[in-house]
């Protein structure tokens, strides 16, 4: 299996792509493509004591990064030679998979375009994966496409639920459409025919829709699939992103306060370390985006190591 990463991609690039990805192959066994420019990711190495290249890694000299700052539109015209843009042919040309922390648009552009759709799907989604009180919910799309129609809200559903279903093991995984009430009659127009379309797959038994949903039951666990409008979506997983920090912040807080408290964090310290990591990013590494021809997983932007460690080790899950 070769895994394809761009080493330039992210605010701690190169050093957070290239240790990452040395560290699952080495953990894994797959091979590594290591895009970027190669003077940089050398450098890189050297100062981590690394004077060659580990057994199954190897480098695609990419001239260009594409900043945070690029306009999505103009990457394929002006970074012809970017580490994202090279990345993607290469996943094209025998790659399995790719994986990138660079900008969400220009990814989104290039997968879409260079890699290109799955047959049939008119629009890709990112798809995120949220803990719950029952276990995961796959929300897509989380920022993909700020304006939908009924009809990509439909396909999204269906994504998702494959992907629920063949990624995270759920047996007929339960959709439901965000929307401002659980009510058949709420939103607006998008939500009135996609609630109708969505229940119309339910009838025809490919989906198994179960209505609508509000922002505060997606960490409940009442459905499995979560599908909104990019603008919703997005909106819902930085609101959310944001609770988990408020929260993690205040608890230790509330342990570092005094003496005594200090002695019952230790009490308890396993299970704040478990909750730590449930809420932590980086344990999920990336999230992929549904509906492009090929895995190709969208890390942090300010990922460090062990996240694109977990994003190599998502982008495996997805070939698999």
């Amino acid at each position: 299996m070769k895994i394809i990463v761009d080493a330039m991609g992210g605010d701690n690039a190169p050093k957070a792509p290239v240790l990452g990805a040395i560290e699952a192959a080495k953990r894994y066994g797959v091979e590594i493509v290591l895009v970027g420019q190669s003077d940089q990711i050398l450098e890189c190495l050297k100062t981590e004591g690394i004077d060659t290249l580990p057994p199954g890694v190897e480098i695609a000299f990419a001239s260009q990064v594409i900043s945070m700052g690029d306009s999505p539109t103009t990457v394929l015209h002006a970074y012809k030679d970017s580490s994202m843009v090279v990345g993607a042919k290469l996943l094209g040309d025998g790659g399995d998979a790719f994986v990138s922390a660079g900008s969400t648009g220009a990814l989104l552009t290039v997968a879409t375009l260079v890699t290109r759709r799955i047959k049939g799907i008119r629009r890709a989604a990112i798809s995120v994966v949220c803990p719950t009180e029952q276990g995961s919910c796959v929300l897509l799309d989380a920022g993909a496409n700020n304006e939908c129609t009924p009809e990509y809200l439909l396909q999204f559903a269906y994504m998702g639920s494959f992907y629920a279903e063949r990624i995270l093991g759920c047996e007929n995984p339960r959709v439901a459409l965000l929307n401002v009430g659980t009510e058949d009659s709420k939103g607006g127009n998008l939500q009135h025919e996609a609630f109708a379309l969505l229940k119309a797959a339910d009838d025809e038994g490919c989906i198994r829709f179960v209505g609508n949903a509000e922002g505060s039951d997606i960490l409940t666990g009442k459905m499995d699939v979560l599908v909104a409008d990019g603008f919703a979506g997005n909106v819902l997983l930085k609101s959310t992103e944001g609770t988990a920090k408020f929260i993690l912040k205040q608890l230790k807080n509330v342990f570092y306060a005094s003496t005594k408290n200090k002695l019952a964090a230790l009490a308890v310290k396993k299970d704040l370390t478990g909750m730590k990591a449930m809420l932590d990013p980086s344990e999920v590494g990336g999230t992929a985006l549904l509906g492009i021809a090929k895995p190709v997983i969208k890390a942090h932007g300010s990922s460090d190591a062990r996240a694109i460690f977990n994003a190599v080790r998502q982008a495996i899950a997805c070939v698999e």
